[in-house]
């Protein structure tokens, strides 16, 4: 019978701790979250930090193929609005974290996400947090790119995802950051004012509420004197619904007047200062637009209408997509009222394949 002397046992053992200090421990940043860390066959994860201008530490996740040899472009995550992490654990039901597992395992490219403040093992407190410190935290992750030996951040592609995708070109801020784009990915993005956005999706929200079509609109008189108040003329909740309580029965978060959709008010204020229309006219490089049939948050129209201003800088760079029976972002729904519900059909990678497969051509 085949042994292994004491000392050979304690060198094996030694190499095994140190591949998994490598992997598990490349920061100090102390994990939050009981859930194992992300794994892959054949593929590297780097869990790591950047700090963002405010000193918040900031959990990144990368991953690489593990046989790479020559340095690899990238995927930048710009993700969404809500306070939801970007880590993918074996096991995850999450949408999104599916079509990250699947792209993470995609030969021959780097997946870089960030989760933002207070969500996963990042400091701070995502509920407060307001957009302007959300961007800067998504540039401080994309100028660390260049601290990765096995990534190329002149081959960087953004993928933006629902909010991402509608800020992902403000992400590189400078002449020499936009460069280092290679194309972009929007998935369930948005382009025209937060103002127009809010007054969209009420209209679509009353109506798979059931609401018959003139409650609907007698809705929308109300909904129009009350984000016109909040997000053009600056207003607080507090103070519009005491001056009209008759709107109250529109504000969607009820008794909660300081946040909407998990997030302050002022995030959306900040929202509304964006020109997100001049931003898409800069870019002209590659643009993949992917909009679900079933999305109900974003509309159709802003997808068509990025791709135009990107096609008006270089004919033909972007392609805009309808994707059949998906949802907001990666979701795969059968109808809208399903959508509406969040009650999802099985996960449909078909959208991770044309991510790829755009990627690769």
């Amino acid at each position: 019978m085949n042994t292994i002397s004491p000392v050979r046992q304690l060198s094996v053992l030694a190499i095994y701790l140190t591949g998994i200090a490598l992997s598990a421990t490349a920061d100090d940043l102390p994990r939050k979250t009981t859930t194992p860390r992300e794994s892959y066959p054949q593929v590297d994860v780097i869990y790591d930090y950047v700090i963002a201008p405010d000193g918040k530490r900031l959990r990144t996740i990368i991953t690489k193929s593990h046989n790479a040899t020559a340095k690899l472009p990238v995927i930048f995550v710009a993700g969404w609005l809500s306070c939801d992490s970007v880590e993918a654990p074996e096991g995850t039901k999450d949408t999104a974290g599916l079509a990250f597992r699947e792209l993470a395992q995609v030969r021959d490219f780097c997946l870089f996400r960030v989760d933002k403040e207070g969500v996963g093992d990042s400091e701070g407190g995502c509920a407060e947090n307001d957009f302007e410190s959300e961007l800067a935290g998504y540039r401080a992750a994309f100028r660390s790119l260049k601290k990765y030996d096995f990534i190329d951040p002149s081959k960087t592609y953004i993928l933006g995802i629902s909010n991402g995708g509608g800020f992902a070109p403000l992400v590189p801020e400078t002449d020499a950051e936009q460069s280092q784009v290679r194309g972009y990915i929007v998935v369930g993005g948005w382009v025209k004012t937060w103002f127009e956005h809010m007054l969209e999706i009420e209209r679509r929200r009353f109506a798979l509420m059931g609401k018959s079509p003139g409650e609907v609109n007698d809705r929308m008189k109300l909904v129009l004197i009350l984000y016109h108040e909040w997000l053009i003329e600056n207003k607080a909740i507090d103070v519009i619904l005491r001056e009209k309580p008759e709107l109250a029965e529109v504000w969607p978060e009820g008794k909660d007047h300081a946040h909407l959709y998990g997030r302050p008010l002022a995030f959306y204020q900040q929202l509304q200062q964006l020109n997100l229309s001049a931003a898409w006219s800069r870019v002209k490089v590659p643009t993949l637009i992917l909009h679900g049939q079933f999305d109900w948050i974003m509309t159709r129209e802003d997808h068509e209408l990025i791709a135009q201003y990107v096609n008006a800088n270089r004919p033909g760079a972007a392609r805009f997509v309808e994707v059949p029976e998906m949802g907001h972002t990666f979701q795969h729904y059968l109808s809208f009222t399903d959508a509406f519900h969040g009650k999802e059909a099985p996960f449909d990678p078909k959208v991770v394949k044309l991510l790829t497969g755009w990627l690769k051509e």
